[in-house]
């Protein structure tokens, strides 16, 4: 039927040009835990690397605050120097490894680097949540590409997904466990009953958590986490400055066992949500985006309440896809360089690619990133809620549930701590007063804290009430 003229099977001949050919020109700022990693990765599957790029991917200068330590991991055949810039700047470079941390000092290094022409790739979550904006337009402008697989959750290729593998869909929500340390502190109060102290003083003796784990415990960290993976997911900026963020200082053992009790898992979750109008209850709530981290429970059948130790997972909903999810160490010198590789690899693919033709920095190429996806403040954030209401005499659950009722909370069960459970931490138990444990419908937070508050001064509770968010996290 139709006469189509017959096509060659051969490929086009194409003579690449001497700088395609020749290997790409590393340059690194760091040799610590992530930039050692990278270095012994890219020595060790050296001929599988370039096998996949293209061509070679060599490392040609490192910077280094300990010279004769850089040489120990690097060898002789690699310049070093103690002087950032030199790096960022340096001739024989076409692109720069972030990978010393910090924000200051490091910005000024990458944009140095972004004028000079040279590509970036950088594992710095901190960095990017903080300046990324700045960082991302100074790279369109100047046409190279600015890489960060590796600042999300390590070897999980959560970064790819988003901006490639799911590009068909409108991602309705994101949410995770992207803090390893924080996770493994959980896992360790729930599965041998600890307290927060001492479950954070293993982690620390195991070099899960640093001496000042303050970024981690206070979900600083899993905030800049979760900041990037919302542009990414939602095509706006980084609006790291409006993430409500909770950590997990403040939780109890008695609150983990309680959770159990009633069929639940406490995780430190980073949640981005879109929501607009009809998406709550009745369709009332305002329209924008949640973009939040805190202690939150977690159905025990759930595939991220299995999630333990210092491990990380990821779930992506959909409306095409429906819900996948996404698992993987979220710490590790070589596991951060398995990220870092795979960056430079995609950096060694562009050669004789227009910008304009790349996968954007966000997912989304600039005309379509949107300033108009407000965060929504913490009153209006809407989940199902726990409550622990401590009360002078066990027949006065009754009287909670009655009072939450009245404050127009909808109360979904209601229930007494078990014996065995008030034994779980015995310090937080108000003084052996019975707990009622309570789980609402979803519920806008503004409704719980007015509950909560009047909830404080009924005569019946016998001391402070603990409220955290419950997410369902359904396809």
């Amino acid at each position: 039927m139709f006469r189509d003229p017959v096509q060659s099977l051969e490929a086009p001949s194409f003579e690449p040009s001497a700088a395609a050919m020749r290997p790409l020109r590393v340059g690194m700022i760091g040799i610590g835990t992530v930039g050692a990693g990278t270095f012994r990765v890219l020595a060790r599957n050296q001929a599988l690397i370039a096998g996949r790029a293209g061509r070679g991917i060599k490392m040609v200068v490192v910077c280094a605050r300990s010279l004769a330590r850089a040489m120990s991991v690097v060898g002789k055949d690699v310049a070093l120097t103690n002087d950032p810039m030199q790096v960022a700047t340096h001739p024989d470079v076409d692109v720069l490894v972030e990978a010393a941390g910090g924000t200051g000092p490091a910005r000024e290094w990458v944009l140095a680097a972004i004028r000079a022409g040279k590509h970036v790739v950088t594992a710095n979550k901190a960095l990017l949540a903080e300046h990324g904006n700045e960082i991302f337009a100074a790279a369109r402008q100047h046409g190279v590409a600015v890489a960060y697989e590796g600042a999300v959750a390590v070897s999980i290729p959560i970064v790819k997904a988003l901006r490639e593998g799911l590009t068909a869909n409108r991602i309705e929500w994101v949410a995770g466990i992207i803090n390893g340390t924080t996770n493994f502190i959980l896992s360790k109060m729930r599965d041998e009953g600890v307290g927060f102290a001492e479950a954070l003083a293993q982690a620390q003796a195991l070099g899960y958590a640093e001496a000042d784990p303050t970024f981690d415990i206070e979900g600083i960290d899993a905030a800049h986490k979760i900041t990037l993976l919302a542009a990414n997911a939602f095509g706006m900026p980084l609006r790291f400055a409006d993430a409500q963020v909770e950590g997990i200082t403040a939780l109890q053992g008695l609150d983990v066992a309680c959770a159990e009790q009633l069929g639940f898992r406490i995780k430190l979750l980073g949640v981005a949500r879109r929501r607009e109008h009809g998406n709550g209850v009745n369709g009332d709530g305002a329209d924008g985006v949640e973009l939040r981290v805190q202690p939150a429970l977690v159905p025990a059948t759930h595939l991220l309440a299995h999630v333990n130790g210092s491990m990380n997972g990821i779930m992506v909903k959909g409306d095409a896809s429906g819900v996948t999810m996404y698992y993987g160490a979220g710490a590790g010198s070589e596991q951060t360089a398995s990220a870092v590789i795979a960056d430079l690899v995609d950096v060694a693919r562009l050669h004789g690619t227009h910008a304009a033709q790349r996968v954007p920095h966000l997912g989304f190429h600039a005309s379509a990133i949107s300033n108009d996806q407000a965060v929504l403040p913490r009153a209006a954030v809407r989940t199902r809620h726990y409550l622990r209401v401590p009360v002078h005499t066990a027949q006065q659950i009754e009287a909670v549930g009655a009072w939450l009722a009245a404050q127009q909370v909808p109360v979904l069960h209601v229930e007494l701590a078990a014996e065995k459970t008030l034994q779980a931490d015995k310090a937080a138990s108000s003084a052996g007063h019975p707990q009622v444990l309570v789980l609402t419908d979803v519920a806008a937070q503004s409704t719980v804290d007015l509950a909560m508050h009047a909830l404080a001064a009924h005569p019946a509770v016998a001391g402070p009430v603990v409220s955290l968010r419950v997410e369902m996290l359904e396809g």
